[in-house]
């Protein structure tokens, strides 16, 4: 066993200490909290260049209707003809609009008659908050032909925003406000990193097998400790590589996108504290918030998904994670080991990775199944059969999984890690003093076959 930690520290220190440790220590987190703050960055950017649209409306019935934002400006043309149109498109590059939209007086009944002109693709906001605008004047249009009493104020009335709340009983009988979105983020951002660190890592353990076997460095290695000794202490000291940068990253991505929140969204931790918690109901039992703006109601649904982020019990998550991740990664680790011992370059491994990578991209295309439908049948079994269950658990965890599932995953998990700990082991210990020969599947199971 003393061994055994030897070659678990010299593996460790041997790749923590190399650059590209380093240097992915410190770009992984970065590219993480890009991942994170980029999309409320660019949220909260606007296009500041102001456009310009001319309309030409033959059908006369949406002068002015179009609201205009900061940036976007609307000018009606007071020929709204298909000549104007057609003049417009000649002189186009001497004007200063941005694009010219066409309504044509038929489009009552056929909508899709509305065309968009321009010499530069038009962003899907313009064509969205266009079509937004024509849609609801349409409608209102058809409405006032019932000559309907005070249509307008009715319809303002009427305008209703549902956000579902979800609420999860516990087995105590207390209940938590949950999030489907938060465990759906959680569920696949776990069984991806699981994904990626197996093969990452699994990676690194063959090529080390491969770098040994043609330095033949190993042939005085195993002078002194078992093949099987030599196997394990490669597959842990990388494992706890693995986990070493995990962990680093969780820390540095924390910090990174705290330091980016406080510097980068100033506004929204002050604003969160400014809201009122309270939500005034009407008197028809409609809720509304009418001392309330518009961005404060934004403001609402973000407070609303941290606290739903409360409803997933990380302690458990992290648990499940850590054994998942070393569960996973000591059977693939194991696997790999194998076939770097089998082979005497990285170019001969491919014949040998089908069996290896199967399993692994099955569970990717069953983890999105399982985000989709967490207590259907295929997740179900998926999350149990062991090649797979260290990526298709880790999504099914957040939405809740009966403990007696979680403990047969564990335990098949752990039974068929010891077996291909053992199978590997067999084809480690021949193959990895084998040279200049070809390995075939059929000489893998000699291998198997020898008693040793």
């Amino acid at each position: 066993m003393n061994k055994i930690s030897l070659i678990i520290l010299r593996e460790y220190l041997t790749r923590v200490k190399k650059k590209t440790f380093l240097i992915m220590s410190v770009v992984g987190p970065l590219l993480f909290a890009t991942l994170m703050i980029a999309p409320a960055w660019l949220a909260q950017m606007e296009d500041t260049e102001e456009k310009l649209i001319a309309i030409i409306d033959s059908s006369k019935l949406f002068h002015n209707t179009i609201p205009e934002t900061k940036y976007l400006k609307f000018d009606y043309l007071d020929k709204p003809n298909f000549n104007t149109l057609n003049t417009l498109k000649k002189n186009f590059d001497q004007t200063d609009y941005y694009a010219v939209l066409y309504i044509s007086h038929i489009i009552a009944n056929k909508p899709s008659v509305v065309q968009l002109y321009s010499n530069k693709q038009p962003s899907l906001a313009v064509k969205m908050h266009i079509a937004n605008a024509l849609e609801k004047e349409i409608e209102r249009g058809k409405l006032k032909a019932y000559d309907i009493e005070d249509l307008d104020r009715i319809l303002e009335s009427i305008k209703t925003d549902i956000s579902i709340q979800t609420i999860k009983w516990t087995e105590d009988g207390k209940e938590k406000e949950s999030s489907v979105e938060i465990a759906m983020i959680v569920g696949y951002l776990s069984g991806f990193l699981i994904y990626f660190f197996i093969f990452l890592f699994g990676a690194q353990v063959m090529r080390g097998v491969i770098e040994e076997k043609t330095s033949r460095i190993v042939e005085v290695i195993i002078s002194s400790v078992k093949p099987f000794q030599l196997m394990m202490g490669k597959i842990i000291g990388i494992a706890m590589v693995g986990l070493t940068q995990f962990l680093l990253w969780i820390v540095l991505t924390a910090g990174i996108v705290t330091i980016a929140k406080t510097a980068f969204f100033p506004d929204l931790s002050m604003k969160t504290e400014q809201m009122a918690p309270e939500t005034v109901l009407s008197p028809g039992g409609s809720t509304l918030a009418p001392n309330q703006p518009a961005s404060d109601q934004e403001f609402d649904k973000i407070k609303q998904i941290f606290s739903s982020i409360s409803s997933i019990n990380f302690g458990v998550m992290f648990l499940s994670f850590l054994f998942y991740f070393l569960g996973g990664f000591l059977l693939y680790g194991s696997l790999f080991a194998a076939v770097g011992s089998a082979v005497d370059s990285e170019a001969d491994t491919q014949q040998f990775m089908l069996p290896i990578t199967i399993p692994l991209i099955l569970a990717i295309v069953v983890m999105m199944n399982a985000i989709q439908n967490p207590e259907g049948a295929i997740a179900f079994w998926f999350s149990i059969i062991p090649f797979t269950s260290p990526i298709v658990m880790m999504v099914r965890i957040p939405f809740g999984v009966p403990y007696w599932e979680i403990t047969l995953s564990i335990i098949l998990l752990i039974l068929t890690f010891i077996f291909t700990t053992w199978l590997a082991a067999k084809i480690y210990k021949t193959g990895i003093l084998m040279y200049g020969k070809k390995s075939s599947y059929k000489e893998i199971g000699k291998w198997l076959r020898y008693r040793n």
